[in-house]
């Protein structure tokens, strides 16, 4: 197994610039932008493009690679700004957010579904790492009830997400509203 050395300061802005400029198209909903296009607005040549990312898939990935990231960074800090049942509460919007950020990535996010790519049973492992964080914080102040995993929560708030129906976005903010009062719903420390 070979290491791979750290990034030169030039290739890793080159890297970065790739990436936002992926990420900013896929986000608009230009979900057919093409390596040249891409790498046009990042700034470099298409052979750097793919000197970073063999393939087009290979980019899709790591853009929802990096927006799954930065959203299971946030349980840390939710919990040092509120309680956790709210901090919970928080992060479930913030995932129904994700979703309907995913679904402007969504035909992109398609070509790699025909790959063997693990980028979404690693997404979902992380998020539901993210959300066992925060159900053990709940737990352990009396705030929330034990028994229920952060997979259990995921998919009772997947379902909803996965929907493309009209107003798919509201309903999900309050069925995660719904979940987080049966979440409290006999927890000790529940003023309900």
């Amino acid at each position: 197994m070979s290491t791979s050395r750290p990034l030169r300061a030039d290739a890793r802005r080159n890297r970065d610039a790739l990436l936002t400029a992926a990420r900013e198209a896929f986000l608009a909903g230009d979900t057919d932008a093409h390596v040249e296009e891409i790498a046009r607005r990042a700034g470099v040549a298409v052979g750097t493009l793919y000197r970073h990312f063999d393939t087009r898939e290979a980019l899709v990935g790591e853009v929802y690679r990096q927006e799954v990231a930065e959203l299971c960074e946030a349980p840390a800090r939710l919990l040092a700004e509120r309680p956790a049942d709210e901090a919970l509460h928080a992060f479930l919007l913030l995932l129904v957010q994700h979703s309907a950020t995913s679904k402007g990535m969504g035909e992109a996010l398609e070509a790699i579904t025909a790959t063997d790519s693990p980028v979404f049973d690693e997404a979902r492992g992380d998020m539901e790492a993210a959300l066992e964080e925060l159900l053990t914080a709940g737990v352990e102040a009396g705030l929330l009830r034990a028994g229920f995993s952060g997979r259990t929560v995921l998919r009772g708030l997947g379902g909803i997400c996965g929907m493309r129906a009209s107003g798919w976005e509201k309903d999900a903010e309050r069925i995660a509203g719904l979940l987080c009062d049966g979440l409290r719903h006999g927890a000790r420390g529940a003023t309900a």
